[in-house]
């Protein structure tokens, strides 16, 4: 079924690369067009590269391949008066809005909670839970100005709905993101608004494929890799695969931005490869 969001505009927050990108290109290719926002910079204590304004301007270039119109800015979940003006300019350009997918997120540096160093978990909580409720605060009054409905989509994790040891400060940040998931969802019915989360198991982007990871999960081999990765990845699953494509994470936010899922709101959704029947 082609056009499955078509005519409507998108939001989407963390957008230059990763799944972001994947949902940005996915959601114009069935029609919208998009808004999206990336920080585009270094974060302390990250473990992998960060975004750049060239990932974002690709993300751009290719949903502009797409036949679709994109606006871009470069801005901070953590900086609300940004994250505002990038959803006001957007709008102002595109017309309307429709579909929030906020998905920026991070993978600092983990220890076990007690030994957390306090700027790791702030900086935790700052972006992968705050930022969540700033993106969404920013959008929904254009949201329920359409007089449309519409779907808002929040990525959480497996790690949303499970614990695992040395990731604590990301466990409580997206086990927080359901709890705003299901207040946003019970306080913007009346609007026809639907809010859902999609929480992936690990997924093939920068933030689970680097050095860091691999030591984490093969912490025995002195030169860890993807190939030493893949094998612990997999046992967490109940399917035999190791990880997932952001396309597939991508195909579930569809799902939920369309029509297709209409009466659907306050659902967790996992792509997970069986992880939480573990």
């Amino acid at each position: 079924m082609a056009g499955r969001v078509e005519g409507k505009v998108a939001f989407i927050t963390g957008a230059a690369r990763g799944q972001g990108r994947s949902h940005a290109v996915r959601l114009a290719q069935e029609g919208a067009d998009i808004i999206a926002i990336d920080v585009c910079r270094a974060i302390p204590d990250v473990v992998y590269p960060p975004s750049t304004p060239a990932d974002l301007a690709e993300t751009a270039s290719l949903v502009l391949g797409l036949g679709r119109r994109i606006v871009t800015a470069e801005a901070d979940v953590r900086d609300s008066d940004a994250v505002t003006a990038a959803v006001e300019d957007g709008v102002r350009q595109l017309g309307r809005l429709d579909i929030v997918v906020a998905n920026a997120g991070i993978g600092n540096a983990g220890n076990r909670l007690h030994k957390l160093g306090e700027h790791v978990w702030q900086d935790m909580i700052d972006i992968n839970l705050t930022g969540v409720w700033k993106s969404v605060k920013a959008a929904v009054p254009h949201v329920i100005a359409g007089g449309r409905g519409g779907s808002i989509v929040l990525t959480s994790s497996v790690g949303g709905m499970k614990a695992f040891p040395h990731t604590g400060h990301y466990i409580a940040a997206k086990h927080g993101v359901v709890g705003l998931m299901r207040t946003f969802a019970v306080e913007l019915g009346q609007h026809m608004i639907r809010v859902n989360s999609v929480h992936p198991t690990q997924v093939n982007t920068p933030m689970a494929m680097n050095d860091a990871t691999f030591r984490l999960f093969a912490p025995h081999e002195e030169h860890p890799g993807p190939e030493h990765f893949a094998p612990v990845s997999q046992m967490m699953h109940t399917l035999p695969v190791p990880w997932i494509e952001p396309e597939d994470v991508s195909n579930a936010v569809l799902f939920l931005a369309s029509d297709e899922s209409r009466y659907v709101t306050g659902v967790q959704l996992p792509i997970d490869l069986g992880a939480l029947l573990k």
